[in-house]
């Protein structure tokens, strides 16, 4: 199992659109490295939703349930099939992710225009402390605190 961080414009398709509708085709993705970058992407894979625009945040984890697969007409296009997982505790802003050390070499900082960027279990697993920092009794204790 691998670990990647898709975006898109909340305003075309939001998380809580993933939510409602149960899964969606992820494509249209036109960068060479970020189409790369999804080919790479296999069943079961744990992705999270990075909302751009104006939240420019984390804000959920998905599932890939199906993919990658081309369509006949088009073979270097590529797309995958995602369900929800969960919304996270708290969104992860970027500007809190480009505050921490260990994610600044990640390549949501470094390659802020790619739309879909693999994620380290490091990584991964920040990502998911820092949503549950400050977000009630229990939450946001990392094993070192307890």
């Amino acid at each position: 199992m691998a670990y990647w961080l898709f975006k898109e414009e909340p305003s075309t398709y939001g998380y809580d659109d993933l939510e409602r509708d149960g899964k969606a085709a992820w494509d249209g993705i036109a960068n060479a490295l970020a189409l790369k970058n999804l080919r790479a992407v296999r069943p079961g894979d744990r992705v999270f939703f990075y909302a751009t625009g104006a939240v420019k945040a984390v804000v959920g984890e998905m599932r890939v349930v199906r993919g990658p697969e081309a369509p006949e007409d088009d073979p270097k296009a590529v797309s995958v099939v995602v369900e929800p997982v969960a919304a996270l505790v708290r969104p992860v802003a970027l500007a809190t992710i480009k505050s921490e050390p260990g994610l600044a070499g990640w390549e949501l900082v470094r390659l802020p225009r790619l739309s879909v960027v693999p994620v380290t279990e490091d990584q991964w697993k920040r990502v998911q402390e820092l949503s549950r920092i400050g977000a009630g009794p229990g939450l946001g204790k990392t094993p070192a605190a307890t």
